[in-house]
């Protein structure tokens, strides 16, 4: 790792989000102030441990009895104040894999049943969500979903409509609607997947 810090300060916490006060140092040695927020506490901080782990997860859905068609989530956002249409996602708990994780998520969030499917390893590790303000990584997991979406758990905090989308309403989705960046990017691939392979594009 290449360190570039003389202090690290939890400014505040609580069960979901801190907030860190770091003492930075430029390239040069130059001290300044660096802010940035983070899932996890003073000793699990990325930049103390050096370790790439997922807290959460993005679901990228295909309807098994018609490959044709996405599942998304129009979720409100309240840092937004609006609606933004989203893949489902969710945090892993401590102990679950990320497929596990996923299976739970979406159960809760949309009530279908999800079947992962495997593909190269490259793309179902943690990436990075926004390095410049947060250290919390997220994996995508990739598979098919089965039932009628009857058994949803949703907390009352949570404001979700379910919905799935073919290719012709995902575009105008993308064009006209407001969408968050993992949906925009990963739905590309949706775009120009076949029906006969819709997910060759991470060698399944």
């Amino acid at each position: 790792m290449n360190i570039r810090f003389r202090s690290i300060e939890n400014l505040y916490g609580n069960p979901h989000l801190n907030f860190y006060h770091m003492d930075a140092l430029t390239e040069g040695g130059r001290s300044f102030d660096y802010y940035y927020v983070s899932r996890n506490d003073a000793e699990h901080i990325k930049v103390r441990t050096g370790e790439l782990r997922a807290e959460g997860v993005v679901i990228y859905a295909l309807l098994k009895d018609d490959p044709e068609r996405i599942l998304l989530i129009r979720q409100y956002r309240y840092p937004v104040g609006d609606h933004i249409y989203e893949l489902p996602a969710g945090l892993i708990e401590a102990g679950e894999t990320a497929e596990a994780a996923a299976i739970r998520e979406l159960r809760e969030e949309t009530g279908y049943r999800f079947v992962p499917v495997h593909g190269d390893e490259a793309f179902s590790r943690p990436f990075y969500m926004g390095a410049g303000f947060t250290d919390e990584a997220c994996v995508a997991v990739f598979g098919w979903v089965e039932g009628d979406g009857s058994l949803r758990s949703l907390e009352d905090t949570e404001s979700i409509e379910v919905l799935t989308a073919d290719k012709a309403e995902l575009r105008r989705i993308l064009r006209e609607e407001r969408v968050s960046q993992r949906m925009a990017y990963l739905c590309m691939n949706f775009l120009t997947a076949s029906a006969e392979a819709p997910f060759a594009f991470i060698g399944a």
